[in-house]
């Protein structure tokens, strides 16, 4: 979450993008999604994050607490789709998404393929297969990727302006194990550009 907030604050500045949408799902890549919010408004951005599916494990139920005791307002489909915004992260779906899309998410899934507003999407686009891409034909392509931990083969698929990749806590051992080609991330950075 942290390393997605990095990413933002470095193509879209909270002096022209302060008020952001962040679509969180019911599992990890949501988990992701509320601490990105966290940290976008320690860095002055203004998030309101929109989780209609909250699981009642004690992660995200603390994860949740946090925002709301940062006064981030949470909003259900209508406020989200009534309100204007400067850019969206989607943190809804994550790798292991299978299937199709189904309620609480379609509204908000429709909002992501049509929007004319900046996306950043969190490890995987909603929707997409982790390997294949778009294969439901959603017609979703973010503006913005922050690959976690490394890029998945759906972001070959990929055709937005930024490509970033976050978490940097791979050690040596574990990128020989799996044959990951990672990039050295710059300073403190916990993000790097990939193109």
């Amino acid at each position: 979450g942290f390393s997605v907030a990095q990413a933002v604050t470095k193509e879209f500045p909270a002096a022209d993008y302060r008020q952001v949408l962040v679509c969180c799902g019911p599992g990890n890549n949501g988990g992701d999604g509320l601490v990105a919010a966290r940290h976008l408004h320690h860095f002055g951005y203004e998030p309101i994050i929109y989780y209609p599916k909250q699981p009642k494990k004690d992660l995200y139920t603390r994860l949740t607490k946090q925002c709301t005791n940062l006064r981030i307002p949470l909003v259900d489909i209508s406020q989200a789709q009534s309100q204007s915004f400067d850019l969206i992260v989607d943190a809804i779906f994550g790798f292991s998404f299978l299937g199709d899309i189904r309620d609480p998410f379609q509204d908000v899934m429709t909002l992501l393929a049509t929007t004319k507003i900046p996306t950043v999407a969190v490890d995987v686009p909603s929707g997409w297969n982790v390997e294949q891409g778009d294969v439901n034909q959603l017609g979703y392509q973010p503006t913005m990727l922050v690959s976690l931990t490394a890029p998945k083969l759906c972001a070959r698929s990929f055709k937005g302006k930024y490509h970033y990749l976050g978490g940097r806590f791979v050690t040596p051992t574990f990128a020989e194990q799996y044959g990951l080609h990672l990039p050295p991330y710059p300073g403190s950075d916990q993000c790097v550009r990939l193109s």
